[in-house]
């Protein structure tokens, strides 16, 4: 039980969380309570209705499951007492800097600001009403902020950033099994405690004991299929282009990028985007389509499972989609907004650097009985996961209803001229 215990929190995916003193204190504060009007996965209630769970419980369950990992005995040996404190208290913190409706928001930022949520959590957590508990507890504010993002890169204990950011970290495997729980769409059970046990450092990173390789296999199959499923499900994306759309046109009006303080960003949520979208000009149509599941539709629909270099162009480049677009929209006869070129690389789409950005590369090591810790390469000891790589290569073409059949037929004439068994490595 934790030190200077205050009580419990009953979590639906974990159950009974239990918080000390100092930790409700941050949970209690006005950027943690926030959260509660930021869906975490805003959008996919248009297919799963009951995909309405917040970004607030998700950092519970990320502060449960470090707090997990810390304890660990190969874990724990390596860290202080105020580490441990400092992970839990880092995890619970590390998505303060998630705009309205969540990734949505992201597109905006990285376009407007060059900035990113995690960049934005940094800044909250080191100034204003979060930064003065933090240091009431005896922690750099700028440290957990840092922490909080996977980027404190403390000497030799490249592992603390690991916890919270990594192939395997904490906030993977909270949210699957969250947004798994609350849509309904279960691809593949996750056994997160054995992925936890199996966790130890070589030199000063995390690794996964060999023994654990089919759950950590499982982990990474759900990943992808959640992916598929739930984060880039054909009519969630409608609806989080849709509420890009929104954002983008009312923006100048609206200032959704201009805030100068934490506080004027925290001010904006779910609930304050919304009405200020649904009153001004330039975005009520959209959200008045939203608002009677008027959605865009998918008028075309492709996995490359090999790239060739227009299809890299696609998927890598903004402007090419740009370009493509235009040349989509020509052929149909229809207005150039009318076509949205989708891909899973778009900042909008949830988690997408999760599966897309990163390394598949997680160490792997075996024990010996003396003990010796032999490391391996992931894709050396498993081949699923080389595998399954092509799998979220999904390109798809989206546009009003009543254009539908035009657009398809001229997106199926341009990226005809792609041949379906096109080449080049990865």
């Amino acid at each position: 039980m934790p030190k200077a215990y205050w009580g419990e929190i009953k979590d639906p995916v974990h159950g009974y969380v239990y918080i000390t003193e100092a930790e409700k204190e941050i949970i209690d504060s006005y950027p943690m309570q926030r959260l509660r009007r930021l869906r975490q996965l805003a959008g996919s209630e248009y297919v799963y209705p009951g995909a309405n769970h917040t970004r607030f419980e998700h950092c519970i369950g990320v502060m449960y499951l470090a707090g997990k990992v810390v304890e660990n005995p190969n874990v724990s040996r390596m860290v202080t007492d105020e580490e441990m404190d400092m992970t839990r208290v880092a995890g619970l913190m590390h998505d303060v800097g998630h705009g309205p409706f969540s990734h949505v928001f992201e597109q905006l930022l990285i376009k407007d600001l060059e900035k990113t949520h995690e960049d934005i959590t940094s800044w909250i957590i080191a100034k204003g009403e979060l930064s003065d508990k933090i240091s009431k507890m005896g922690y750099k504010p700028e440290e957990v902020g840092a922490l909080a993002v996977g980027k404190l890169h403390k000497p030799g204990k490249a592992f603390l950033d690991q916890i919270i950011s990594s192939a395997v970290d904490v906030d993977k495997q909270d949210f699957i099994v969250r947004d798994t729980f609350h849509t309904g769409a279960e691809y593949g059970f996750i056994d997160v405690f054995r992925l936890i046990h199996a966790l130890d450092v070589l030199g000063e990173d995390l690794a996964v004991e060999q023994g654990a390789l089919s759950a950590l296999e499982a982990f990474m199959i759900a990943r992808i299929e959640s992916f598929k499923s739930i984060y880039f499900h054909r009519v969630g994306r409608a609806a989080q282009i849709m509420l890009a759309m929104a954002m983008e046109k009312a923006n100048e009006e609206l200032g959704l990028t201009a805030f100068k303080t934490p506080e004027e960003y925290l001010a904006m949520d779910d609930y304050t985007v919304w009405a200020a979208l649904k009153k001004c000009k330039a975005s009520r149509a959209i959200i008045d389509d939203l608002e009677q599941r008027r959605m865009l539709k998918c008028a075309y629909e492709r996995t490359f499972y090999e790239k060739d270099a227009m299809v890299s162009n696609i998927f890598g480049r903004e402007a090419y989609r740009r370009q493509m677009q235009s040349e989509i929209a020509k052929e149909a006869g229809v207005e150039p907004e009318a076509v949205v070129i989708d891909v899973p690389t778009v900042p909008s789409v949830p988690y997408h650097h999760a599966v897309l950005m990163e390394s598949m590369e997680i160490p792997v090591f075996s024990r010996s009985q003396a003990g010796k810790k032999t490391p391996y390469r992931l894709s050396d000891i498993s081949k699923i996961i080389e595998n399954l790589k092509g799998f979220i290569n999904i390109l798809r073409v989206y546009t009003n209803a009543s254009d539908r059949a035009k657009v398809e037929r001229a997106t199926a004439k341009i990226l005809g001229r792609i041949p379906a068994t096109a080449k080049i490595s990865y």
